[in-house]
């Protein structure tokens, strides 16, 4: 892959642990700046990493880190973590939006604090973190904005499973959508990206099971894609729609084997994979 993230200031949400940590480890092993932004200050029981831990290994491997505990439902913290970025590193030149909420229920079954919840984090907390990294990003000289949201789709089997877990994930799509549209006079990219496979995050198995682990990809393959997508001229890749392995290929990739979990298992396709 060509192009490098060297210098570069990532605020990635949702970074202690899963695709967004991987995304951040891809980045500075280039000697990218990481603004890590999640809740976890304390290791929870079943959920391994803190925004500490994180940090730490993105330096060891090559970059700097600042770890900020936040939570992107607040518009005060979010400010307060992009200001921290800010004197930390001194501007900010990609903004990934990581962090979401899951809840797969039917309209019956799910509880409104749970609907809140993924409507909170998923849709406001992509708009408020696009809506106060925007002044930075377009002062940087190759913007961009990721977010990890699905391919709009109107297909009804989607809604009719999960109906408010959808609605919030395509609210992030939409986000893309429009973003992409209002940013491109300032040159700032927009860009969607979704695994082709479920990826075998500690908090997906803990909501879906550990046997699901055995039929998925490691976060790595979300975090190379994401890599090249950062690193293309944000000026003319916008608005996209990505999902991994498609991008991969595309950069001759073709052994997938060293991405699964189990290489023995059949793999899973994610939601919303047409």
């Amino acid at each position: 892959m060509t192009g490098s993230l060297k210098g570069k200031t990532l605020f990635i949400t949702g970074a202690s642990r899963g695709i967004g940590k991987a995304i951040g480890l891809r980045a500075a092993k280039d000697g990218a700046n990481i603004i890590v932004v999640a809740k976890t200050q304390v290791q929870h029981p079943k959920l391994p990493g803190t925004i500490y831990t994180a940090a730490e290994e993105m330096e060891k491997v090559g970059g700097q880190a600042l770890a900020v505990a936040g939570d992107i439902r607040f518009e005060d913290q979010v400010e307060k973590a992009v200001q921290q970025g800010i004197q930390k590193f001194g501007g900010i030149d990609i903004l990934v939006n990581n962090a979401s909420a899951i809840h797969l229920t039917d309209t019956p079954s799910t509880p409104l604090k749970r609907f809140d919840l993924m409507f909170a984090v998923n849709v406001r907390g992509t708009f408020l973190c696009s809506q106060h990294c925007y002044p930075y990003l377009k002062k940087s000289k190759n913007p961009h904005i990721l977010n990890l949201a699905p391919p709009l789709t109107m297909k009804k089997e989607w809604f009719s499973q999960h109906l408010a877990y959808t609605m919030s994930k395509f609210g992030m799509s939409e986000c893309v959508l429009g973003m992409h549209e209002e940013f491109k006079e300032d040159g700032i990219a927009v860009n969607a990206l979704w695994p082709k496979t479920t990826i075998a995050t500690s908090a997906v198995t803990h909501v879906l099971g550990s046997e699901l682990s055995k039929h998925s990809r490691k976060p790595q393959i979300v975090a190379d894609a994401a890599y090249w997508i950062l690193t293309q001229e944000s000026k003319s890749c916008t608005g996209n729609f990505f999902i991994d392995e498609n991008v991969l290929r595309e950069q001759g990739i073709t052994d997938f084997i060293p991405y699964s979990v189990d290489p023995k298992e059949s793999l899973q396709l994610d939601l919303f994979v047409l």
